[in-house]
This record gives structure tokens, C-alpha cells and sequence, in this order.
């Protein structure tokens, strides 16, 4: 289509980052310092959010959700929002 410019999909993996064990805080703290939205089926990172953890976005989806359907949501969020409208905000899938 003309004019229309995609945004790529800039994804890090914990095992990527060398960040497997690290604490949840120091997750939300690399992701806030990197502009990066964490995708997360652990809902201990909705309970940071609820103590007032800063953080640049948290997608949550519960443990049983199908695959296909975390991709398309995750997809629809990226087509949707952008980091200005997820800072400090929580998705659901």
C-alpha cells in the first residue's frame, strides 16, 4: 500500500537480554530503560503495577491462552498503540 509505513517488531528475550533469574522489578526496570513493552503470562507483574511500579507497558495474558490468539493481540496492540499510550498501562489478552 502507499504511504503506509510498518513498524517493524523489535522483540528481546529474556535468555537474549541475559536476564534469566533476574528479579520481575529488574525486568520492569531494563524494559522502562529501554522503551520496551514486557509481554508476560506471570501475574506477579500486575501486582507491581498495582504497587505503582513505573514501567513502559505490560501485555498480560493468562496462562491457558492459545498462541494464536496472544499473537494476534499482540499484533493488533503494535498496529494500535504506540510507546507514548502503553507507558504505565496494562494490556489484556
Amino acid at each position: 500500500m502507499r504511504g503506509l509505513r510498518q513498524r517493524g517488531v523489535d522483540v528481546l528475550t529474556v535468555v537474549e537480554a541475559g536476564m534469566l533469574g533476574a528479579s520481575d522489578e529488574e525486568h520492569l526496570k531494563r524494559a522502562l530503560n529501554e522503551g520496551r513493552v514486557i509481554f508476560t503470562q506471570d501475574d506477579d507483574f500486575l501486582r507491581l503495577h498495582a504497587a505503582g511500579a513505573d514501567h513502559a507497558g505490560i501485555v498480560y495474558a493468562p496462562q491457558q491462552t492459545p498462541v494464536k490468539d496472544i499473537i494476534r493481540g499482540l499484533m493488533v496492540i503494535h498496529q494500535v498503540l504506540d510507546a507514548e499510550d502503553m507507558h504505565g498501562q496494562i494490556e489484556f489478552l
